[in-house]
């Protein structure tokens, strides 16, 4: 699976608390799509999740060596304007279908607004029926 829905890589990644922390939550969202390009985005991935109240730029220069990235390439997509357009249009996005927050669910493209069992067996129960034509 490639790191394609970069709607949920922001809404995760913002909603981990690091906005307590020394770096912007835009420079763990653009680590991890820099690691990308070199085919390591789960990993990574992985990584700033299991430290995400640790996080600093030394984390991340940790996590790079951890996963032997090539920094050069990595620290040149660090400054990709292309990732930085995405993970802006991602939040634009985000805040347009009504995330507020996180988590913030979504079933078949409907925001699920009563988060309990019962909300979500409604939803899924409706959306199966509509489905089914009924």
């Amino acid at each position: 699976m490639r790191a394609n829905n970069w709607l949920i890589l922001i809404a995760l990644l913002s909603g981990l608390g690091w906005w307590y922390s020394p770096v912007s939550p835009r420079v763990p969202a653009t680590a991890a799509l820099a690691a990308e390009g070199q085919g390591k985005f789960w990993e990574f991935h992985d990584l700033l999740f299991k430290d995400y109240n640790q996080l600093n730029d030394g984390k991340i220069k940790e996590i790079v060596k951890k996963l032997d990235l090539n920094e050069q390439e990595f620290e040149k997509r660090m400054d990709d304007p292309q990732i930085v357009q995405k993970i802006k249009k991602d939040y634009i996005d985000g805040v347009n279908a009504g995330v507020s927050g996180t988590p913030t669910l979504f079933v078949n493209g409907k925001l699920l607004r009563n988060r309990s069992l019962d909300g979500f067996k409604e939803i899924i129960v409706k959306e199966l029926g509509k489905a089914r034509g009924k």
